[in-house]
C-alpha cells in the first residue's frame, strides 16, 4: 500500500467528540431517571423498554449496523454529515418530552445516531494513526467517551435542585455541543486508507477481478472468523456489565443503597474521572508500549474484583468507594478501549466498517436484552444473583481475551492486513462475486 500523509490529532479529536455526545447521551439518560419514572409514572417494564430501545440498547444497535454498511461503501467521513443532525433531533425531543411516547421516540433516535458513528469513529481515528501512536490515537477516542459521562453526571449534580428541568437541561447541552461538533466535522478529510483501497477496487474492477466485500465474508473467511470470536467474546460479555452500569447504576445505587440522586450521580461522576485519568496515564501512554495482554489482563482483574467486593460486601460507603475506584480505573484500559484498537487492526480495509458495526450490533442487542429484565431481575431475584450473573460475564470475556489477544504494536494496518489476509488473497480467483 502507498505511503500516506498521517491524520493529524486535532482530526482525531474531532471525531472522537462523536463518542464524548454518544456516552453523554447513554448517562444523561441515566441520571435522570429516576425523576422521569417520578414525572411520568413509569413502571419496572417501561424503565426497561427505555433502556433496551435507548442509545445503550436496540437503538444504538440498529445504527451501528446500517452506519458500518455505509462507511464502508460511502466512506468513512461520509457519516459525520448526517449523524449528528439526527442525534441533535433525538436529545432535543428528550428535552422537550412531556409523555412517554414522546420521550421513548426521542431515545430511539439518538440511538441510532449514536449507533451509526460508532463505526465511522474508531475505523477513521485507527486508519489515520500514525503506525506507531495506534494505540494512543484510539485513546483519545475512548478518553472523549469517558470525558462524556463525567461531565454530564456533575452537571446533573449541579442541576439536581432543579429536578427533571435540570435532566432536561442536560439535553439541551449535548444538543448545542452536538451542532458546534458537526460544524468541526464537516472540516476533516476523509480517511487514505479508504480512499486507496476504493483506488484499487476500481483497477481491479477495470482487470475484471473485483473481490467485493460481503457480510458472508465476515462468517466464512477464518481470519475474520478469529477476529469476531475475539471481539464479540471480549467486549460482547464485558458490555453486558458496562452497558447495566451506564443506564442503570444510579437507579441501582438510589433503589438498592439507598442513596439520594445527587449522590448517586456524584459517585458515578467520581468512577468516570478514573476513567478518564487511567485513560490517559495507562492506555494512551502505555498502550503503543507495553505487552497489551498483559493490559488487558490487569484491568479485567481489576474489573471482577469490583463486582465481587459490590455483589458480596453490600453498598456501605467503603464497598462503594472500592467498587467505582477499581472499575472506574479499570475501564481505562479495559474491553472497550481494546476493542476500539483490535476492531480496527484485524480486518480488511473493504469491510472494516460493518465488521465493527455488525459486532456493535451484537453487543448493543446483548445490552438491550438485559436491560429489558434488569429492573425486574433486581426487584424479584435481588442483587445480589444480579451480581452474580456480572461475574460470570466479566470472567468469560477475561478469559477469552487472555487466550486470544493478538500481539499487534508497531505494525502498520498494511501489514497486520498482509499477515492476516495474504495467503487468502493471493487464491481469490480472478471473477466477481456476487455481493450479499
Amino acid at each position: 500500500m502507498a505511503s500516506r500523509k498521517k491524520g493529524s490529532l486535532k482530526s482525531t479529536i474531532t471525531v472522537a467528540m462523536s463518542n464524548y455526545l454518544e456516552a453523554g447521551s447513554i448517562v444523561a439518560g441515566a441520571g435522570g431517571l429516576s425523576l422521569w419514572v417520578e414525572y411520568l409514572s413509569l413502571d419496572d417494564k417501561l424503565v426497561g423498554l427505555l433502556g433496551a430501545l435507548s442509545a445503550n440498547g436496540f437503538g444504538a444497535a440498529i445504527g451501528a449496523f446500517l452506519g458500518g454498511i455505509l462507511v464502508d461503501k460511502y466512506g468513512r467521513k461520509f457519516i459525520y454529515k448526517y449523524d449528528l443532525l439526527i442525534y441533535m433531533l433525538g436529545v432535543l425531543m428528550i428535552a422537550l418530552s412531556f409523555n412517554f411516547p414522546m420521550l421513548l421516540t426521542g431515545y430511539v433516535i439518538t440511538g441510532v445516531a449514536v449507533g451509526a458513528a460508532i463505526p465511522a469513529a474508531w475505523t477513521y481515528i485507527a486508519e489515520e494513526a500514525p503506525d506507531k501512536e495506534r494505540a494512543a490515537r484510539v485513546g483519545w477516542g475512548q478518553l472523549a467517551w469517558s470525558i462524556g459521562p463525567a461531565i454530564t453526571l456533575l452537571l446533573s449534580v449541579l442541576l439536581a435542585p432543579l429536578g427533571l428541568l435540570g435532566s432536561r437541561l442536560i439535553f439541551g447541552q449535548l444538543f448545542v455541543v452536538a451542532l458546534i461538533t458537526w460544524i468541526l466535522q464537516q472540516q476533516i478529510n476523509e480517511s487514505t486508507i479508504w480512499e486507496e483501497q476504493k483506488k484499487k477496487e476500481a483497477v481491479d474492477k477495470a482487470q475484471g477481478k473485483v473481490e467485493k466485500a460481503s457480510i458472508k465474508d465476515l462468517f466464512t473467511n477464518k481470519a475474520n472468523q478469529r477476529a469476531m470470536i475475539l471481539l464479540i467474546g471480549i467486549y460482547g460479555f464485558w458490555n453486558l456489565v458496562a452497558g447495566t452500569m451506564g443506564y442503570f447504576m444510579p437507579f441501582i445505587y438510589e433503589t438498592v443503597g439507598g442513596l439520594t440522586s445527587a449522590q448517586a450521580n456524584l459517585l458515578q461522576a467520581f468512577l468516570w474521572i478514573l476513567t478518564v485519568i487511567a485513560t490517559y496515564v495507562i492506555f494512551i501512554r502505555l498502550g503503543d508500549k507495553v505487552n497489551r495482554k498483559l493490559l488487558f489482563s490487569i484491568g479485567a482483574l481489576m474489573g471482577i474484583a469490583a463486582w465481587t467486593i459490590l455483589t458480596f460486601g453490600g453498598m456501605g460507603i467503603v464497598e462503594l468507594l472500592l467498587f467505582v475506584s477499581l472499575w472506574g480505573i479499570a475501564a481505562g484500559f479495559g474491553a472497550q478501549a481494546f476493542y476500539g484498537l483490535w476492531s480496527a487492526e484485524l480486518f480488511h480495509t473493504k469491510y472494516r466498517a460493518q465488521a465493527q458495526g455488525l459486532m456493535f450490533f451484537v453487543a448493543r442487542i446483548g445490552v438491550g436484552l438485559i436491560s429489558l429484565v434488569v429492573p425486574i431481575m433486581i426487584s424479584t431475584l435481588g442483587f445480589k444473583v444480579a451480581g452474580l450473573i456480572m461475574i460470570a460475564f466479566l470472567v468469560l470475556h477475561m478469559v477469552i481475551g487472555v487466550l486470544l489477544a493478538p500481539e499487534t504494536r508497531g505494525k502498520s494496518l498494511a501489514e497486520i492486513q498482509a499477515e492476516r489476509y495474504g495467503d487468502e488473497e493471493e487464491k481469490v480467483p480472478a471473477i466477481k462475486k456476487i455481493s450479499n
